[in-house]
């Protein structure tokens, strides 16, 4: 582990839960304004298309890109996407901010569900800006889900996309098994409750746009995450239920083939992320990932203080400097 100590923040927000929260509230203004975009749409499967919106620098093949994952029922539009985006166009990378399936209004983009075992999908996005617009140096950033799904998706590639520089993931939920266990702790109801009314919320959307795929007689009487993904999240993706979706869903099992330097940057004081989950062999023992986890944070959080020469989102500068080469080595 190696925790950065210039993390620091007010002692109001050493509390997990308003550091967890207060990002979402906090004015941002207008991040991306005056910043060139254009959406297009993925081919990730034959019946499945991803919506990003992009930013390209003037010449794009000249600059490096990075592709952003956003978490949990979050989208393209989410606080952190604009403020991470903004970050990345202006140290001169090209910059897409992907939604995942079903996110950002694109449900009738396909037929399926998203969950947090796709790292295909992100593999597949790579490919095509391979083939398609001849970029390389590519990177894949991800927040919670989209940590994971970006993790998966190096470990998975192992060595054989020469395109891909890196990946970085913030809180990623490397084993759901551990965090939907703590998401369903009492402490973390206003989370839970959030996610599972999203989600099933989604879920009327998608029955009206695909009649019949999903029999929603007993969604209402869902009362927890796990009994969602049971029922839902497991059965649309091929997993026998939760218990084997959320196993076989976590990036855990592949961390120790990720071939390209993988930075993971997680909060010891996450509400819903365990930080003892990252206490792994995988990770210890692979040399392409380093694992920054200071003691406060929160989940996605990271406020600090005014400091010179950056932002309050210590977070974000610690991508920009990683994917830029200025962070130290580990």
């Amino acid at each position: 582990m190696t925790p950065l100590p210039d993390f620091v923040p007010s002692p109001l927000l050493r509390n997990p839960h308003l550091m967890t929260l207060l990002p979402r509230y906090w004015p941002r203004g207008r991040p991306l304004h005056g910043i060139p975009v254009e959406s297009r749409l993925f081919t990730v499967a034959d019946d499945t298309k991803l919506l990003g919106f992009c930013h390209w620098q003037e010449d794009r093949r000249a600059h490096r890109t990075v592709a952003l994952v956003h978490g949990l029922e979050g989208c393209s539009e989410s606080h952190y996407m604009h403020g991470i985006a903004a970050k990345a166009y202006r140290a001169g990378m090209n910059v897409i901010r992907l939604n995942q399936r079903n996110c950002g209004g694109t449900e009738h983009l396909t037929p399926t569900l998203y969950n947090s075992g796709l790292g295909g999908d992100y593999r597949r996005v790579v490919d095509e800006l391979v083939r398609t617009d001849g970029l390389t140096g590519m990177w894949l950033v991800g927040y919670s889900m989209g940590g994971n799904l970006v993790l998966k998706a190096a470990g998975e590639a192992a060595s054989s996309q020469p395109a891909l520089a890196g990946v970085v993931a913030v809180c990623p939920n490397i084993d759901p098994t551990q965090c939907v266990a703590a998401l369903e702790h009492p402490r973390n109801w206003i989370y839970h409750n959030h996610f599972l009314t999203s989600m099933k919320a989604r879920m009327h959307r998608k029955a009206v746009l695909f009649p019949g795929r999903w029999d929603l007689a007993e969604l209402n009487a869902v009362r927890t995450l796990r009994e969602f993904d049971d029922r839902y999240t497991a059965r649309d993706g091929g997993y026998r239920n939760g218990a084997d979706y959320y196993d076989r869903a976590g990036s855990r099992h592949v961390l120790k083939s990720i071939a390209v330097p993988a930075v993971i940057i997680t909060a010891q004081d996450d509400p819903f992320i365990p930080f003892a989950m990252f206490d792994a062999s995988a990770i210890r023992d692979n040399p392409n990932i380093r694992l920054i986890a200071p003691r406060h944070g929160g989940h996605c959080g990271f406020v600090q203080p005014n400091r010179p020469n950056e932002d309050r989102f210590w977070a974000e500068n610690r991508i920009i400097e990683v994917m830029t080469g200025q962070a130290p080595s580990r």
